[in-house]
């Protein structure tokens, strides 16, 4: 199995994992002379199972991706490690460039000259174009990972 179809079925097992909390959360209580609509302890069961194969695919998928070498980006969970500070940087960048061009002020406008003005502390252009050049990297380096994750086999 390649390390792309693990990750793909490790988001699937998580979402049944989601799923059957949400059922055993809705059948855990009924009321009296009515039955559940499912038995939560089956459900329960079937949770643990989930769970299981849930551990085993992400004990799997982190072997691989500490044992995988990428040309310029070290081992995949470096990679990993720079895509996640890439885009927290991308959305500090781009929160401080709308937060000094006034964007998320709703509403606010001068009303008469003797209003006090706002300024902008930071240089909204700069800021625009850093983010930009962040995102640009961040699109390359996502589009090497996702390469590496088709070119893979997941370790055992």
């Amino acid at each position: 199995m390649r390390l792309a179809e693990a990750l793909s079925l490790r988001a699937n097992v998580h979402r049944r994992i989601e799923q059957l909390r949400t059922r055993i959360a809705s059948n855990a209580r009924y009321q009296e002379g009515e039955e559940p609509s499912e038995d939560a302890g089956a459900l329960l069961v079937e949770a643990d199972e989930a769970l299981r194969e849930f551990e085993e695919l992400i004990r799997r998928i982190n072997r691989t991706n500490a044992a995988t070498a990428m040309e310029v980006d070290g081992t995949l969970t470096d990679a990993l490690a720079r895509r996640d500070v890439l885009r927290l940087r991308h959305h500090v960048l781009t929160t401080a460039a709308d937060a000094a061009a006034g964007t998320n002020q709703h509403a606010y406008a001068r009303q008469l000259r003797s209003e006090l003005k706002m300024f902008s502390a930071l240089p909204v252009g700069d800021l625009r174009t850093q983010a930009d050049q962040v995102a640009r990297e961040l699109r390359e380096l996502d589009v090497r990972i996702q390469r590496t994750n088709w070119e893979v086999d997941l370790l055992d």
